[in-house]
């Protein structure tokens, strides 16, 4: 029986790692996102941003809160791991503030 030749693993081409969850912050159906909202430093900047975003969107599914919401709680799930801790402290702030601007604190 004849050996099969293979290819070595130093030749194989990898695949491009996957950042599904970049595409949805950058590209999200539901809201379109100020660039660089999440980089703020700002809490009530960021709060402010993802309000308008989201009452001015006709795409998303359920109430602007909701949907503002749940944005920002996607990035700090997703992105949480990496993030600097003095920019989740302004995440999390964020998300009270968003209640707050919502009238729901």
């Amino acid at each position: 029986m004849a050996k099969r030749a293979s290819t070595p693993r130093s030749t194989r081409t990898a695949k491009p790692a996957r950042r599904w969850s970049q595409r949805v912050t950058e590209r999200s159906d539901a809201l379109d996102l100020e660039r660089g909202v999440f980089t703020h430093k700002d809490p009530k900047r960021i709060a402010a941003s993802l309000k308008r975003s989201a009452e001015r969107s006709k795409r998303r599914k359920s109430d602007p809160y909701r949907s503002a919401m749940s944005m920002l709680t996607f990035y700090l799930n997703r992105a949480g791991k990496t993030l600097p801790a003095g920019q989740k402290k302004t995440l999390q702030r964020a998300k009270d503030e968003l209640r707050r601007q919502f009238g729901r604190a």
